[in-house]
């Protein structure tokens, strides 16, 4: 074999050319032209092939390439690729090959024809490599997107509810300013918790904990729960949800007594319908509650976030010793 050069024609021997193949990190096929069975058939393989599928040489060369498809394998990918090839034409593509051991992996191909000296093709080259964990990486991000605009449009769901009732809540316009300016400001802030985890998950507890522990004196707070990561759409409405919660205990509850203690207990149980959170919210030791001073809390938030958003139950009740909110809600199964 010989390519021109400066000085004439020079010889490249063919030893070298095998060693550049034998040592190339794609997996190398040649096969031999027909395409009609038994053909085309594999008469080489390079070594980075054999790790690739796990096949030796020996095991590959008589066979087919069509020996590394299964199931899995799109059919309409390989039809486009025959096409292609039948028009003498190289051709680019991808397909789920097996390997040995049955694992599937995706590889991404570079087929192309080699001619004799009056044009005919005499036999394919095939250059491969893997690509299952690029388009794996490529599928988590199309994920993200998609769970990024489902958040989006939870999120402003969210914001109109919370914007709803803090209007008709609130008395001034500096009341309204407060309001609203805290509870975005706790929705930004599990925002935060949620973006910080490659899951896209919040942790319950630690919604809980971003809320209550700059009150945490004295042991005020006690929470009390197995571990619970919650998924986006669930912990954007209970960490509302736990933010009026305890603006209303600083202003009306426990948290605004010196004695006063909040004891928050959750249970994760199973039923018919699948996994299920219940959580109960304890005010003790504040001051009596009385209607007049809640009315309006809550009932119309949680009925209008958890209720709506994420199917809860909403139990409010007003003991002798302080308020008392138990929700349960479905959770899926992850």
């Amino acid at each position: 074999m010989s390519r021109s050069g400066g000085n004439g024609p020079v010889r490249i021997d063919l030893r070298l050319l095998q060693a550049a193949v034998e040592a190339t990190g794609e997996a190398i096929l040649i096969t031999t032209a027909e395409l009609d069975e038994p053909g085309p058939v594999i008469v080489y393989a390079n070594p980075a092939f054999t790790k690739l599928s796990g096949y030796d040489a020996a095991e590959a060369v008589g066979r087919s390439p069509c020996f590394l498809q299964g199931d899995g394998t799109d059919r309409v990918a390989l039809d486009r690729t025959r096409a292609s090839l039948e028009a003498g034409e190289a051709f680019q593509g991808e397909a789920l090959n097996y390997r040995k051991d049955g694992t599937a992996y995706r590889v991404e191909w570079l087929i192309t024809p080699v001619r004799n000296t009056d044009g005919r093709i005499t036999n394919w080259v095939s250059a491969q490599r893997d690509v299952t964990e690029r388009r794996a990486f490529e599928d988590r991000q199309a994920l993200m997107v998609r769970e990024l605009h489902h958040r989006v449009k939870n999120t402003l769901a969210t914001v109109q509810a919370v914007l709803n009732a803090t209007m008709r809540s609130s008395v001034t316009m500096a009341e309204f300013s407060k309001a609203f300016g805290g509870r975005i400001v706790s929705l930004a802030r599990t925002h935060a918790l949620i973006t910080e985890d490659e899951a896209q998950v919040a942790s319950f507890e630690g919604l809980l904990r971003a809320e209550l522990d700059p009150y945490d004196e004295d042991g005020r707070v006690t929470l009390d729960g197995p571990r619970l990561k919650l998924p986006s759409e669930v912990a954007v409405p209970v960490s509302m949800a736990l933010h009026e919660l305890t603006t209303n205990a600083l202003r009306h509850g426990a948290l605004g007594h010196p004695g006063g203690r909040v004891v928050v207990t959750w249970r994760i149980g199973d039923g018919p319908a699948g996994p299920w959170l219940t959580w109960t919210w304890n005010e003790h030791d504040g001051p009596p509650p009385t209607l007049p001073t809640r009315e309006g809390f809550g009932t119309r938030l949680l009925n209008k976030i958890l209720t709506a958003q994420v199917a809860a139950e909403v139990d409010v009740a007003f003991e002798r010793d302080g308020l008392r909110v138990r929700v349960r809600l479905p959770l899926e199964r992850r």
